[in-house]
């Protein structure tokens, strides 16, 4: 562990190399990302590490004797430089204060939830984007810091969990916190019988075997009265909207592994989607239950103009499918079609889990508000174009080929050459509805009708072309000069009809996620800070950055723990709404 304070914010000083945030939209990373899905879900099994994890220690971690606790929750943190660090800032003050209300203490626990690096996991990944920010921001403490855990989202994984491990999983000291687990999922026993499960549903696949008998061990201290906060990687409650079957993992441990105990559950949580959501229902026991996607620890901002008023959880259709069968842990079916019934200890003797009854959960709060998300959208045709250039590019030379071809039909408008421009043309389109997320039957509809405009703006920048004075300069130097000078014009007007597409496909949901990759905002963090009293009780609080910082500077006279890199500009947060109590 690096013992000395930087001067500067030079690499060799600070240990890493800070790191832009990630241009979603730019072609290698747009391929890249299709590749990765497309592979995760035809390998996805052969990279699975999870069974091996059997092997490892399998300690349910203890933090109930304490009095009270404060314990962090973020997720999808690693990303650009300065939000990375901006969050991390926030979440290690000594006492953080918010609004004019009293300050909150810095929590004795952190869990990250999910998707710690970006875009893909790796050591070099890591130390950049997650480690070295968060080392930077909290230091090692001469109080002993604080506990580190961690649950592995889907980035994560597409190295097969090899560096996450390496990274969360040894009992190292990263700065001022100390991991703790020993696999890639954990319990965690929390004062007055509260519980923390976080569970690693890989590249939303089943649950394994060996981290169901892990589970099973740990709710066997469970009984009446406990309270479990369930942690997962994704929202699967929210994404049912599009997914049915998204909430069955969650559902499935729910009914087969914590409420044969007689515990409850009254919250959920999960990162993956960018930003604050809270919904409130009764949930099944009728005691309250709050489901809370808490995504803001430092990739880009996903609006929240597109969730749902209510959602039904688990859905009306699943829950009637179940007919008192469990999900099966292999992904089978029964023969009727519903899930099958599991096997295993984790069901009591002659007891099948019973299907949970479908409630309906309002959206009590959101961050940032669905007006301001709404109001945010618009800003995609000048952050598009501007954060992602290599996708203008793209797309103008796209345009360049069309308009190319056109001309050479000579005025008939058909040929080989526009046929194949055609093609790709709607191709592309359609690879962007689909590859990237869900494709049903609305995501093939969208993208063939993004083709058109597109399609509309080649036949008149052919006509456009062809009556300019460019298109009598001599072969070969006018097609040159089309590269040279229609491509870039070209590129940008063609970045705004993507724009137009990008602002009118979410109201179908389709390509919700690229919108707002497009508009790569930085600002409008979150975390949760949750606290356990003395009297048992459990509050939230969801603490907001409304911007981040964007300037920073070494302190090499700062005390020991102080951090090592401090904002110039003002780091402010606030409450994202009053304290939830449980």
């Amino acid at each position: 562990m690096r013992d000395h304070r930087p001067r500067d914010l030079s690499p060799a000083e600070i240990g890493f190399v800070p790191q832009r945030a990630v241009s979603w939209l730019n072609p290698g990373l747009l391929a890249g990302t299709a590749v990765r899905v497309a592979f995760a879900h035809l390998f996805g099994g052969y990279l699975d590490k999870r069974e091996l994890q059997a092997s490892m220690p399998s300690t349910v971690h203890d933090h109930s004797a304490a009095d009270e606790l404060w314990v962090d929750y973020t997720a999808d943190t690693g990303d650009g430089f300065d939000a990375t660090l901006s969050v991390a800032s926030v979440l290690s003050r000594r006492w953080l204060s918010v609004d004019d209300g009293p300050g909150l203490p810095r929590a004795d626990v952190l869990v990250l939830g999910g998707d710690q690096v970006y875009p893909a996991a790796s050591a070099a990944a890591y130390e950049n984007r997650w480690k070295g920010p968060f080392r930077a921001a909290f230091p090692k403490q001469p109080d002993g810091g604080a506990e580190l855990y961690a649950v592995p989202g889907n980035h994560d994984w597409y190295d097969g969990l090899t560096a996450f491990l390496r990274l969360f999983a040894q009992g190292e000291w990263i700065g001022g916190w100390r991991t703790r687990q020993r696999r890639s999922y954990f319990a965690a026993a929390l004062p007055h019988r509260w519980w923390l499960f976080a569970v690693d549903v890989q590249l939303s696949s089943y649950i394994d075997e060996p981290q169901l008998d892990y589970f099973a061990d740990a709710a066997a201290r469970l009984g009446p009265g406990d309270r479990v906060i369930l942690c997962s990687a994704k929202p699967g409650w929210v994404k049912t909207t599009d997914d049915a079957g998204a909430y069955d993992n969650i559902d499935y441990f729910v009914r087969t592994v914590i409420e044969p105990t007689g515990a409850q559950v009254p919250l959920l949580l999960a990162g993956d989607l960018h930003h604050y959501a809270r919904y409130a229902g009764d949930g099944p026991d009728g005691q309250g239950r709050h489901l809370v996607t808490c995504g803001g620890g430092g990739a880009y901002l996903v609006g929240t103009a597109d969730l749902p008023d209510e959602i039904t959880v688990p859905p009306d259709e699943r829950a009637a499918a179940r007919d008192g069968s469990a999900g099966a842990r292999d992904g089978s079916a029964a023969r009727d079609g519903s899930a099958a019934p599991p096997d295993g200890r984790t069901v009591p003797p002659n007891r099948e889990p019973e299907a949970e009854p479908s409630r309906r959960y309002g959206l009590a709060a959101a961050y940032p508000s669905r007006k301001r998300s709404r109001q945010l959208g618009w800003r995609v045709f000048a952050r598009l174009p501007l954060r992602n250039r290599g996708f203008v590019g793209l797309v103008g030379l796209m345009q360049t080929l069309l308009m190319l071809a056109f001309l050479s039909a000579h005025g008939t408008w058909l040929n080989a050459a526009v046929g194949a421009a055609v093609a790709g043309v709607f191709a592309g389109t359609l690879l962007f509805a689909t590859a990237l997320g869900e494709h049903g039957r609305r995501h093939w509809v969208a993208g063939a009708l993004h083709a058109l405009p597109h399609l509309g703006l080649g036949i008149l920048g052919a006509l456009a072309w062809s009556a300019s004075p460019l298109s009598e300069v001599p072969n070969p130097w006018d097609t040159v000069l089309a590269f040279a000078v229609y491509l870039p014009l070209a590129g940008v007007v063609d970045s705004w009809i993507v724009s137009g597409y990008l602002l009118l496909a979410r109201y179908a949901r389709v390509n919700v996620n690229e919108l707002y990759a497009g508009l790569g905002i930085d600002d409008f963090k979150c975390f949760l800070r949750m606290h356990i009293d003395s009297d048992g009780s459990l509050t939230l609080h969801p603490v907001a950055i409304d911007q981040v910082c964007r300037r920073w500077r070494a302190d090499p006279d700062g005390p020991p723990g102080a951090p090592w890199l401090v904002p110039v500009d003002p780091l402010r947060a606030r409450r994202v709404e009053p304290p939830v109590r449980l």
